[in-house]
């Protein structure tokens, strides 16, 4: 299900503003937020709202390091995605920023953070498109260029399972009664890598065929869970 607000602002203030949205809708409430992929995001700057963040993310040296060093978790949980403790319907909001091309079994994972929402709650996944010249060209590339290339910081793993994609990531709401109520595309990571890698991008682009695409390199869409407890739900 689709809901498609336009247009959008520009995705370095979207998550807050779309708390500070959501907060307004529940004056006094306490907000419970999720951080799904704390150990690679950076951290959450809302300090005019009460809310409780909590981080979830695999059990790795660098990202346990990373996350450790942040500031604003109340709590965090390390382990397996697939298995690490997530209670039902506690939080208000999860945000998964830049995870789910980095994990396997990503709808399973996609499943559990969405069952850990309460009705209405909100979900803000940010990722690099699969689909992208950008994803394409990450996947494929060995691991010591990878490693080389993201030379300012050690490098998430290159997985992209089927749903890190933007028609992946509709067919997954679509599937489970989830209403996309924002999408937004951006080419950050082209544009902090350099004009020569966005010409070598729309080359990768033309000698694809059609199957890439150059005009972005990361998708964000806000996910709404339906508040009505008869609907298709997780």
């Amino acid at each position: 299900m689709t809901d498609l607000r336009t247009p959008p602002i520009h995705d370095g203030g979207l998550f807050p503003a779309r708390v500070r949205e959501y907060a307004l809708e529940r004056p006094m409430q306490r907000l419970a937020i999720l951080d799904a992929g704390c150990g690679w995001a950076r951290e959450i700057e809302l300090a005019a709202h009460e809310c409780v963040i909590t981080g979830v993310d695999d059990d790795l040296p660098p990202l346990r390091a990373h996350t450790e060093s942040r500031r604003d978790l109340d709590s965090f949980q390390l382990g397996d995605l697939r298995t690490v403790p997530m209670p039902p319907r506690v939080y208000d909001v999860v945000r998964a920023s830049h995870l789910i091309e980095r994990i396997s079994h990503a709808e399973l994972v996609l499943d559990r953070f969405v069952a850990a929402l309460k009705p209405g709650g909100l979900m803000v996944v940010r990722f690099r498109d699969r689909n992208g010249a950008f994803g394409y060209l990450d996947r494929r590339l060995p691991h010591w260029l990878r490693h080389l290339l993201w030379h300012h910081d050690q490098p998430p793993p290159a997985v992209y399972d089927r749903v890190a994609s933007l028609e992946g990531m509709r067919w997954y709401c679509m599937m489970r009664g989830l209403v996309i109520a924002e999408e937004l595309t951006s080419r950050d990571t082209v544009t902090g890598f350099g004009r020569l890698t966005g010409i070598a991008l729309r080359v990768v682009a033309l000698l694809g065929r059609g199957r890439l695409t150059a005009a972005h390199s990361e998708v964000t869409i806000v996910i709404r869970k339906p508040e009505n407890r008869f609907a298709r739900i997780i």
